[in-house]
């Protein structure tokens, strides 16, 4: 039971030792008396001074990306989405599965799971990304083309793999909606630049076919049901 409170929270085994020893644990309900008493991830519920903890083995975070958050674990010198966790959800092992730039809302994944975020994130498995991104001028039947047939980038030997391109909204600055199936460096930005466009405002809004909850305010992150967890890979 220490071991898994201190995986689970931010105290070290010997804190949660004396959290167990004062009675602030209960175990199913009842004061937890024994550090060393085993706990069942799937069916048995820990208690931390009468917040419930989540105690199964793998957790799965949707967060909604504010601009100026790095997609990292920690840095010493700017905020990281990890920051943002609430307390009741940080545990060991947490990272985001996948990057989005510094300057990139939405959608990011946050998981202790490394086999699950290698399956949404391995180029062979080919999870679609969708994006709407605000651009600088207007979209051409060339764009459109050519994001289906897949974008040279500049200082890349291949191309893009093919992408969905769709307009959502007309104007001096349109609305875009990007589908990609592979991650590479600044790519969204680095394809509308291949056609002279300037990327304004981008927002990653699905993985798979899992959509970024709209009740999901900038900065705040829940909990990724079962049921979606199909989703995310693309299953459903």
């Amino acid at each position: 039971m220490d071991k898994l409170l201190a995986a689970r929270t931010e105290f070290s085994r010997k804190d949660a030792k004396k959290l167990i020893w004062t009675g602030r644990v209960r175990h199913n309900g009842k004061i937890a008396v024994s550090p060393d008493a085993k706990v069942d991830l799937e069916k048995d519920t820990l208690e931390l001074d009468g917040k419930m903890l989540l105690i199964k083995e793998h957790l799965y975070l949707m967060m909604n990306k504010p601009a100026g958050v790095l997609s990292a674990a920690r840095d010493p010198k700017q905020p990281t989405v990890l920051d943002l966790v609430p307390a009741e959800y940080r545990r060991t092992g947490l990272f985001p599965a996948g990057r989005l730039d510094k300057d990139t809302e939405g959608f990011v994944l946050i998981t202790d799971d490394g086999d699950f975020a290698h399956r949404i994130l391995a180029p062979k498995k080919h999870v679609p990304k969708t994006y709407h991104a605000r651009i600088d001028g207007p979209v051409t039947e060339q764009m459109l083309q050519g994001f289906a047939e897949g974008v040279q980038l500049e200082d890349e030997t291949e191309p893009c793999l093919p992408a969905q391109l769709r307009l959502l909204q007309e104007g001096d600055e349109p609305l875009c909606e990007v589908v990609l199936t592979q991650g590479m460096f600044h790519q969204v930005k680095r394809m509308f630049l291949a056609y002279g466009r300037r990327v304004l405002w981008l927002k990653r809004v699905a993985m798979g076919g899992l959509v970024l909850d709209e009740n999901l305010a900038s900065g705040q992150c829940r909990e990724i049901l079962d049921k979606e967890i199909e989703m995310l890979l693309g299953k459903i």
